[in-house]
């Protein structure tokens, strides 16, 4: 266990013994100065004020304020003020408030009664407070990084996420913590650590291991139509197949589970005491996987191991539309479409939005993306699955390849460039005339746009990429675009009985003539 966990509990026991702090105890910085910086909230919950003198103006830093805590005020003027911190009744959890004052930054120890160690289950984890220790007993159902010591643990109660594990020196970090202690699927382990939600997720925190049970079944490797393979890297084929996992058992019997999802495809062909062989149908739809159970017994108790079998599924060629309508699983779905905005909030800068002729969706994280330079505008195919972030759709374990390198150019430009079907310009100006090249009214957006002194015909302009048949019609009686408004197009040069056109016009944005 981390002695950060430790520390404020030991100091913040020794004030709530100590009473009230004289001023040889105030926290002192020569910008601000705390009456107290450790502060004991009653377990039945309430409030408890700290006196402030400040030199400058301060504030309170919201960022690493837990739900449960509410401090008030949270900023304040040079001088004497009060500070309050509020909770709910809960025991054993703590945090760290910390205020900013000038170029100096005090921190205060929040305590909620003594953090003991809880012996729990995962359901009763789960329903517990942040901040709070739990000792847990599980069985090891996947493992997420084994350098940090990432791992899932199932008690038949519910499930935890442990997010760090210290190795045997109590340590944390890089340590491959899962190899020092030799933990693998179907283990079981009982653990130490403080709990905390993660974006809705509960975790222990880097737990210690208090004890290992090693499973009396495990999975050695496995074959796929006799050849040796990992699933996770070598799905097995469309056409399906036979999955050979070989075992070694030290219990009593052999129990194979499938989940029940996946009896339509998975299927038990031998069952020995050395093997188990699984025969996959052929996959007609999307990519797909389940995890195998394998159990054995010894004692009276019951021993685990699992692991994954995948099978590679068809790509279906869908409109953004079709994609937002369907359901969140393994799927793979192509998508061809506009680049329109990047996602900001992806530090890694592989998050983009893209449109076709039916709609917007968001790809988050795409390989490929970033290493072929795709910028705001460009024509891009994304293949992913279907998922989705707190009910908002998105794309997410693709991958992003550039169709068009589509350049911005002025009208003026882009009369001067080559005829070429496969190279696609970016082009905006003002809607001079809604008549085709005959004087004709129309439903394809057949329009001319002008930059005030070129005049650029447009030979078709619709909702966007990948509109065919009636889905190219009505773009601008759909938009009530009139003479004056602003559009800007993505198309290809083509020359017609010697008038320029801009062909097969896409609408990047456009923007009313009246608008503010």
């Amino acid at each position: 266990m981390k002695l950060r966990y430790f520390l404020p509990l030991f100091v913040a026991i020794v004030a709530m013994f100590t009473g009230c702090a004289t001023d040889q105890d105030r926290a002192y910085l020569g910008e601000i100065r705390l009456s107290q910086s450790y502060v004991a909230l009653n377990t039945a919950g309430g409030s408890t004020q700290v006196t402030i003198t400040a030199s400058d103006s301060w504030n309170v830093v919201a960022d690493g304020i837990p739900s449960w805590l509410t401090v008030s005020p949270m900023s304040g003027n040079a001088g004497e003020s009060t500070l309050t911190f509020s909770a709910q009744a809960a025991e054993g959890r703590t945090a760290t408030v910390k205020i900013n004052c000038g170029n100096k930054t005090q921190e205060v120890n929040i305590i909620q009664g003594i953090a003991k160690v809880s012996t729990a289950t995962c359901a009763q984890v789960i329903a517990g407070p942040d901040s709070k220790t739990y000792r847990v007993t599980g069985t090891v159902t996947g493992i997420a990084n084994t350098v940090y010591g990432n791992w899932y643990m199932n008690d038949g109660t519910g499930e935890l996420y442990i997010y760090g594990t210290l190795d045997k020196n109590g340590r944390d970090g890089q340590n491959n913590s899962i190899a020092a202690w030799g933990i693998e699927v179907g283990d079981e382990l009982t653990v130490e650590g403080p709990k905390t939600t993660y974006n809705g997720t509960v975790e222990l925190v880097n737990v210690a291991v208090v004890k290992i049970n090693k499973s009396l079944i495990k999975v050695d490797s496995l074959t796929v139509n006799g050849e040796k393979t990992d699933l996770s890297k070598n799905p097995l084929p469309l056409e399906g197949g036979n999955v050979k996992a070989h075992i070694t058992c030290k219990g009593d019997g052999i129990n194979v589970e499938i989940p029940a999802d996946a009896k339509e495809w998975l299927s038990i062909d031998a069952v020995s005491s050395k093997s188990v062989t699984f025969k996959a149908a052929a996959n007609k739809g999307g990519d797909r996987n389940t995890t195998v159970t394998l159990k054995t017994y010894s004692g009276g108790k019951e021993y685990s191991s699992q692991f994954a079998i995948y099978q590679a599924g068809a790509i279906i060629d869908a409109s953004v539309a079709e994609f937002l309508a369907a359901e969140v699983g393994d799927t793979q779905y192509r998508l061809k479409g506009v680049v329109t905005d990047l996602y900001g909030s992806d530090k890694q800068g592989k998050s983009f939005y893209i449109k076709d002729f039916s709609g917007e969706t968001l790809v988050y994280r795409a390989e490929g993306f970033l290493d072929a330079g795709i910028e705001v505008g460009d024509v891009v195919e994304v293949l992913g699955k279907r998922g989705a972030y707190k009910d908002t759709p998105q794309m997410v374990n693709g991958t992003c390849t550039l169709l068009y390198d589509v350049e911005e150019v002025t009208i003026e430009e882009f009369l001067t460039k080559p005829d070429n079907k496969n190279v696609f310009y970016l082009v905006t100006g003002t809607i001079s005339s809604l008549k085709d090249s005959k004087g004709n009214d129309n439903d394809y957006g057949n329009m001319y746009i002008t930059d005030g002194t070129n005049e650029l015909y447009v030979y078709g302009c619709y909702p966007g990429w990948g509109a065919t048949g009636d889905a190219r019609k009505f773009f601008v009686a759909d938009n009530d675009l009139e003479v004056g408004d602003q559009i800007a197009i993505i198309g290809y040069k083509d020359t017609y009985k010697e008038l320029v056109e801009l062909c097969s016009g896409v609408c990047f944005s456009f923007k009313k003539a009246n608008a503010e």
